[in-house]
């Protein structure tokens, strides 16, 4: 991604908009977690509760400083040593609203192994909301053109408010990321 879709990018999410963007294996929608009308727009396009929770990405592990810091330091090892990666960790919340845990006390964090994902989180310098672009219940957009149709799509439905899909590929992964517990139990699987 270069610098003129990024600064596109961060214009987008800074007035509460989403962005489309690759990941490992998926395309996903991105939104500023601490923007309660970006977090309500992006549930209403996916039509997903709030109550599941949305993983969060980061450009670098600093930005779950917080989280990291509860955690014993073996564990934490462990956890940052899988980054840059399709691994999710729920790890203890220190400082995300409610909206973003699904009102848990933990939260579903990763530092992407996908740059471009990495780069958009460093351009908006902090930690974004990233979940895969599709309706709840529905197959996820895998390239460019599914990305494209699920923008279509919520034009129909009169639900793109503010969206911009961004250049770039996957990594051809199989599917989503990873979601482990700090105590190392599997909650999804990768791809």
């Amino acid at each position: 991604m270069n610098g003129w879709h990024a600064r596109l990018a961060v214009r987008v999410l800074r007035r509460g908009g989403i962005v489309l963007h690759a990941t490992e294996g998926v395309w996903g929608f991105a939104c500023d977690p601490f923007d309660p009308g970006a977090v309500a727009a992006l549930l209403a396009a996916k039509g997903r509760s709030e109550a599941k929770g949305l993983i969060l990405i980061g450009d670098v592990p600093e930005r779950f400083a917080p989280e990291l810091d509860a955690l014993d330091p073996a564990i934490r090892r462990a956890v940052v040593g899988r980054w840059p990666g399709a691994v999710t960790w729920i790890l203890p919340n220190r400082q995300f609203p409610r909206w973003i845990t699904g009102g848990r006390t933990t939260v579903a964090v990763r530092v992407p192994g996908h740059a471009g994902a990495r780069c958009l989180a460093a351009a908006f310098g902090g930690p974004l909301v990233s979940t895969s672009a599709n309706p709840s219940g529905r197959p996820a957009a895998r390239n460019r053109f599914q990305a494209r149709a699920r923008l279509r799509d919520l034009h129909r439905r009169g639900r793109a408010r503010d969206i911009h899909l961004l250049p770039g590929e996957t990594l051809g992964r199989r599917g989503p990321s990873e979601i482990f517990t700090v105590e190392g139990r599997q909650l999804r699987g990768g791809g």
